[in-house]
C-alpha cells in the first residue's frame, strides 16, 4: 500500500499526490489534516471509481483508497 502525507499541505497538492499515487494502481492511504481535504479527497475516489473509507484519527483524517 503506497503512503501519501499530505498533512499541511495546501490544496490542490494533496489532490495531486494522490492522483500520483493511484497511477500505480494499487490501494493509497491519503493523511491529510483538514475536514475540506477529506472531502476533496473522497470525491476524488468516488471520480475515479475507487472505494474510499475514512477514518477521523483525532488531529488528522486518514483515508484509504482502494
Amino acid at each position: 500500500m503506497k503512503e501519501v502525507d499530505a498533512r499541511g499541505l495546501s490544496c490542490p497538492e494533496p489532490l495531486m499526490l494522490t492522483l500520483d499515487a493511484l497511477k500505480n494502481n494499487q490501494e493509497v492511504k491519503v493523511l491529510v489534516s483538514e475536514p475540506h481535504q477529506k472531502t476533496n479527497v473522497e470525491k476524488l475516489a468516488k471520480d475515479k471509481g475507487k472505494k474510499c473509507t475514512s477514518r477521523d484519527m483525532g488531529d488528522y483524517f486518514e483515508i484509504t483508497l482502494g
